[in-house]
């Protein structure tokens, strides 16, 4: 049963964000094509189910429905999954076919999902809103799982068991999304999600900063570890938990849950710390973080973000930027 359609709810979660005009206006021009296809700048121009997300996400809050409605309809008749209500996670113009894997993200679903549930709240949309609804019963019906007493969120629907346990991407738990969903449908599994979450990235401590890796095992027993195939480094993916649960509130009860990424930040580097750190022996990136990161642990520490980059760095350094910026509350009086 779908639920989560009524038009009768505000928009209740971040309702006063919005995003600088200068900002969104760079993002949408250097990013957006004119089919509404965000692009990777830093990756060869391929586009992911969590950019469209991401741009969608951004439309809104900046009110600007003619861009959604393009994100929306590029990413609703190109990556939609034909057998259930979910996204091919990457999409690549120079391909044959462009979509070699139609495997998800499922970041990238809970991030349209999330962007629809807005959407038909801000515009009084009800078609928006069950598309949302779709989308989140397919996520709660083929992407969240119990594992050794812990509700969680897989990585995608296919390639994440391995012999030993279950990948998963403490990252990928959009934490403000789940909060927004939970309130709107108290049926589904967000209240677990959100309850877990917490637990699980104190069991995801590794090396002298205590950090996450990109990439979690969860055994079915023992205890977790970096899980192999990847690179055993708090990196790129891992950047993201300190905004996402930061933004969903989950610290508010735990003040010390999201310290050891301030102290990583903080230690590594007289201007701006390295862009991972291997949590088995140390060693450090050979360049800094990005205006993005800089910008989530500026949020995290309460403290001035840096100078926009929207208009310079690349598609993930801008989107984390604008990411923290919503996180933030939205734009600065004057920007």
């Amino acid at each position: 049963m779908l639920v989560g359609v009524s038009l009768c709810c505000p928009l209740a979660y971040g309702e006063a964000e919005k995003l600088c005009t200068a900002d969104w206006n760079q993002y949408r021009q250097r990013f957006m094509a004119p089919d509404g296809r965000i692009e990777d700048t830093g990756n060869g121009h391929v586009s992911h189910s969590e950019g469209q997300g991401w741009g969608m996400l951004f439309a809104v809050s900046a009110d600007d429905r003619a861009a959604f409605d393009r994100l929306w309809r590029w990413t609703d008749s190109t990556l939609r999954r034909q057998d259930v209500a979910l996204f091919a996670w990457r999409y690549d113009p120079n391909g044959t076919p462009p979509i070699a894997d139609i495997n998800d993200a499922s970041d990238g679903d809970v991030l349209i999902a999330w962007a629809l549930l807005r959407a038909g709240q801000r515009w009084g949309d009800a078609e928006l809103l069950q598309k949302s609804a779709e989308i989140r019963e397919a996520i709660a019906r083929r992407l969240v799982r119990r594992i050794q007493g812990y509700t969680t969120l897989l990585a995608g629907i296919e390639g994440f068991d391995q012999p030993a346990g279950t990948v998963i991407n403490l990252s990928y738990l959009v934490i403000p999304a789940f909060v927004e969903f939970d309130r709107i449908d108290h049926r589904g599994p967000w209240k677990d999600l959100l309850n877990d979450a917490p637990r699980l990235l104190k069991l995801a401590r590794f090396g002298k900063y205590d950090l996450p890796p990109d990439w979690l095992l969860l055994p079915d027993r023992g205890r977790p570890y970096p899980a192999g195939g990847w690179p055993e480094r708090f990196s790129f993916d891992a950047v993201r938990i300190p905004l996402y649960y930061r933004w969903g509130g989950l610290d508010v009860k735990d003040p010390e849950l999201l310290k050891p990424f301030d102290r990583f930040w903080r230690s590594e580097g007289k201007q701006r710390p390295p862009a991972w750190i291997n949590l088995d022996d140390g060693t450090v990136a050979p360049y800094p973080i990005s205006t993005g990161v800089a910008a989530i642990h500026a949020y995290l520490t309460g403290a001035p973000a840096p100078a926009s980059s929207v208009g310079t760095e690349d598609y993930y350094s801008a989107s984390l930027y604008l990411l923290a910026q919503l996180a933030g509350g939205g734009c600065v009086a004057g920007r």
